[in-house]
């Protein structure tokens, strides 16, 4: 039995992901000061700010490595605190730092990570060999994820994070160091992803045009969230031309 078809319904209204009034401070300055935002399901939200804006922070947070000051962090109903392990199963990370084994096989990365999450077997093939062949890295499988493209070792992370099937995919600043052609991609991956399984994305970033194909987008900056809506929304309050001349003006001007 898969870990997704192993799991209780969510009761109906339950959003993915759940944050609520969540405080993060590095002794007197506060990184994150009261944010809230929701994911629901086959929903893209993208999470909008500049560097600085707390948007590492948050994710840090998401994906237990650091704990909330104050406030509540949810994945499908169970809190983060107090429920950990049934939260973090239902998470999927790709973080803004690269965190392949260079030395390993693309196949041996993405065994440890299904151990991890206690696929082995059958299973543990299965799962691996679908998401190879849907991002198209199949006949890359045994060789050292070194030999490998920025692109396609984002893709290898991008698997990685999907083969424990997550109900959440959280993307930190996934697209960095990336050429304009492997941003796209891994973009439309993603926005394909959450069309055909449902599932629900925090997409974290500073460039606006990635914000620009999100139902939904959540502004932060120093801490605090300035909005949140459709794109379109967002530009229609701010009087702006376009969503990027709308960001920057709802954010002092503020870019990388």
């Amino acid at each position: 039995m898969s870990p997704a078809s192993s799991r209780p319904p969510l009761a109906e209204g339950t959003p993915l992901l759940a944050v609520e009034h969540v405080v993060k401070a590095y002794g007197p300055r506060k990184a994150l000061d009261g944010v809230s935002l929701e994911v629901g399901r086959g929903e893209f939200v993208a999470l909008l700010g500049p560097n600085g804006a707390g948007k590492s922070t948050l994710f840090q947070l998401l994906s237990g490595l650091f704990v909330a000051d104050g406030g509540r962090i949810a994945v499908c109903g169970h809190s983060l605190a107090a429920a950990p392990a049934p939260a973090l199963a239902r998470i999927g990370v790709v973080f803004q730092q690269p965190t392949l084994d260079l030395d390993l096989s693309v196949l041996a990365n993405l065994r440890f990570h299904a151990r991890l999450h206690g696929l082995g077997g059958a299973r543990a093939r299965e799962r691996i060999d679908a998401e190879l062949a849907r991002l198209g890295l199949t006949e890359r499988a045994h060789e050292p994820a070194r030999a490998l493209s920025g692109g396609n070792r984002r893709k290898v992370e991008l698997a990685r994070a999907l083969v424990h099937e997550p109900d959440v995919l959280l993307m930190d600043e996934a697209t960095v160091g990336l050429d304009p052609a492997s941003r796209r991609q891994l973009l439309d991956d993603v926005l394909a992803l959450k069309q055909a399984r449902g599932v629900g994305v925090l997409w974290a970033s500073h460039l606006v045009d990635e914000a620009e194909r999100a139902d939904r987008v959540v502004v932060l900056h120093r801490g605090h969230v300035l909005f949140t809506g459709t794109p379109a929304a967002l530009v229609a309050e701010r009087g702006a031309a376009n969503l990027a001349d709308a960001f920057l003006a709802m954010t002092g001007g503020a870019s990388d």
